[in-house]
């Protein structure tokens, strides 16, 4: 298993775009991300910190249901 690597909000907010996520809103420091599954809608928090830390972007990505190697190609 490889490290979740350390990186800008702009790159995570980038490369959960490329997997479909859309930005919904903004408020404050916490960016809303939403992406629509076959019945349901996914709903993601992502704070607008340089860098993330690693255990946060680890949660995010789990729930995204990304590996941190898809993440990274997506990066």
């Amino acid at each position: 298993m490889t490290k979740v690597p350390s990186v800008n909000h702009d790159k995570v907010l980038r490369a959960l775009k490329r997997n479909g996520w859309v930005v919904v809103r903004q408020k404050g420091n916490h960016i809303r991300l939403h992406k629509r599954i076959a019945t349901e809608v996914l709903k993601l928090t992502v704070p607008a910190h340089n860098p993330i830390k690693r255990s946060t972007l680890s949660h995010i990505l789990k729930y995204a249901g990304l590996s941190v190697e898809e993440f990274k190609s997506l990066l």
